[in-house]
């Protein structure tokens, strides 16, 4: 983490480690936070390990770096005593991946209250566009808040 990651986390009253998607399925797919703000989160994934049957990057494992950048972008925009909460999400395939790994860069197009969406490139080592999806999370109040 960052010192600029630590000092944003701390002031939003956050324990960044705990955006780590805050569950075993981030770590299964081996996703690195690289950077994160309200505004931009960057991560990268292997494709190792997260590939269908023909040896090309899963559909499924963008969407999942997808969202759990625009979640973690969210998570950080709704604040304190709130949480981000996916409700939509669409991705589309450009390109397959074989090896290395892929990049995901959220960027968020809407801050409200209720509402955050993100874009998200998804690239490859060479930095050609593998994937676009754009993910819309419904934040709320913590419960017990």
């Amino acid at each position: 983490m960052t010192e600029e990651q630590r000092i944003l986390a701390e002031k939003l009253g956050m324990d960044f480690a705990g955006l780590d998607v805050t569950g075993d399925l981030a770590t299964s797919m081996g996703i690195e936070y690289l950077e994160a703000t309200p505004e931009r989160v960057v991560g990268r994934m292997p494709v190792a390990g997260n590939t269908q049957p023909y040896g090309l990057l899963h559909g499924g494992a963008s969407c999942v770096l997808a969202e759990s950048l625009g979640s973690v972008g969210s998570a950080l925009h709704a604040g304190e005593g709130r949480i981000a909460v996916g409700i939509e999400i669409n991705a589309t395939h450009h390109r397959s991946a074989t090896s290395g790994y892929v990049t995901g860069v959220a960027t968020r197009v809407h801050g409200g209250n209720t509402l955050a969406t993100y874009d998200i490139v998804i690239s490859d080592d060479r930095d050609r566009r593998v994937c676009t999806a754009r993910l819309t999370c419904m934040l709320r109040d913590a419960p017990g808040s």
